[in-house]
């Protein structure tokens, strides 16, 4: 999953701590999203969006391996 998440915390002029406050999760969980590490909840995705009075998918986008099935995984 990809994201303009540092973007979006760039034109809102956030740190990674202020908008993890908002959303009610660590920092560290904020930098692996950035990272593409960490694929967030439907919540926190939606937490994240109202915060930047953005869509959902203005943020988060699915890319070709998303769709790759992971059965036997």
């Amino acid at each position: 999953m990809k994201n303009n998440l540092r973007v979006e915390r760039a034109i809102l002029n956030i740190s990674q701590e202020e908008l993890a406050t908002k959303v009610g999760v660590t920092r560290q969980t904020i930098n692996a999203i950035e990272l593409g590490k960490y694929a967030p909840s439907g919540v926190v995705m939606m937490k994240i969006a109202a915060i930047c009075n953005k869509t959902v998918n203005e943020i988060f986008s699915l890319e070709p391996t998303d769709w790759v099935a992971t059965a036997g995984k």
